[in-house]
């Protein structure tokens, strides 16, 4: 039974259809909530949380019980998915930052290790920082300096990974860079570029981006590498099942698509895909934000091909015309994600 933390977010919740699916097995789901079950067919909760969870889920916890879950049941687990954290890029709570990012990551790592399971854990593109040393995948990580407390957290962990000595028999840090696609409503300011587009253009008809406040960078013209959550999903699960290797070895992989696009771009796939003409608005970007802001990021893609990883990636376009057609969709259907 594999396990899989932050099981009501974006990318964990995807992870759970895609596995069950595909016939992965009977899964055992993690979230900070006293009763997933309970919440997620809650009327209170966002549609896209209340996910109907799949038959193949099994098992039930929430984050202050996986002690409890994981003590004497070695035999009854065969590896975890870590993708549960507070992915919030402007908290500024460190004492809860570092306990839920650093330190519990810890732990699930030294049980992997004390029973030799596999562990895939999300680290993140934001511990590249400000993009000026690259978003290499294969360089020491030493280098990249982030730019807020959420990176910060993921940027320690991968360092304290890389330093230990005894280690799950299979471990692997991936960095999601611009995730978007089904499941990612309940994020609020947090989903994406193109969730929001989708919304505003049914409520004004019209969507507002950032204007830039760099010299060369026109307005909306900020970059980034944004994947479907389907392929970011593959690649995580490439990973776990893949026999380390010298060209597949344990370490940080970046989980991209390394063509770099515009938000503008992004936008206009947006209205294209509804059949609109684009019409786009570019207001101040908020102080908060300034100074912590990425302008450009890319995945270098290397090292995941050459652990052989072949899927093919969604273009942006593509992925954009699923994501519409998905949010289209009655919120009962949008209850059953793709996977």
């Amino acid at each position: 039974m594999m396990i899989v933390t932050g099981a009501n977010g974006f990318i964990a919740a995807y992870l759970v259809a895609y596995l069950a699916k595909r016939g992965a097995g009977e899964l055992f789901v993690v979230d900070d909530f006293p009763s997933i079950r309970d919440k997620v067919s809650s009327s209170q909760a966002p549609a896209e949380v209340r996910h109907d969870f799949p038959d193949a889920v099994k098992g039930y916890a929430d984050l202050s019980r996986i002690g409890e879950v994981l003590a004497g049941q070695a035999g009854r687990f065969t590896g975890i998915y870590h993708l549960g954290a507070c992915s919030d890029t402007t908290a500024t709570d460190r004492q809860y930052i570092m306990a839920n990012n650093l330190e519990y990551t810890r732990t699930l790592w030294r049980w992997c290790t004390e029973h030799g399971k596999p562990f895939v854990y999300a680290s993140s593109a934001a511990t590249y920082g400000d993009g000026s040393n690259g978003y290499d995948d294969r360089k020491d990580p030493h280098r990249y300096k982030p730019l807020n407390l959420y990176g910060e957290s993921k940027q320690l962990f991968d360092l304290w990974a890389l330093e230990q000595k005894e280690a799950p028999p299979r471990w692997a840090g991936v960095k999601y860079f611009n995730v978007f696609g089904p499941g990612e409503s309940h994020k609020g300011r947090m989903a994406s570029v193109a969730f929001h587009t989708y919304n505003k253009i049914k409520e004004t008809g019209g969507m507002k981006l950032f204007k830039s406040h760099l010299p060369g960078v026109a307005d909306g013209e900020q970059k980034r590498d944004f994947i479907h959550v389907a392929d970011a999903v593959a690649a995580t699960v490439h990973l776990m099942k893949t026999p380390v290797t010298a060209t597949a070895p344990n370490g940080l992989y970046n989980i991209g698509t390394g063509l770099a696009r515009t938000f503008k771009d992004l936008a206009t796939a947006v209205f294209t895909a509804q059949g609109l003409e684009p019409k786009i608005e570019y207001i101040p970007m908020p102080e908060d934000l300034r100074g912590k802001y990425q302008y450009f990021t890319q995945a270098t893609t290397e090292k995941l091909a050459r652990s052989g990883f072949a899927y093919p990636m969604r273009s942006l376009e593509q992925g954009v015309k699923e994501y519409v057609d998905y949010l289209g969709q009655s919120e009962q259907d949008r209850r059953r994600l793709p996977g």
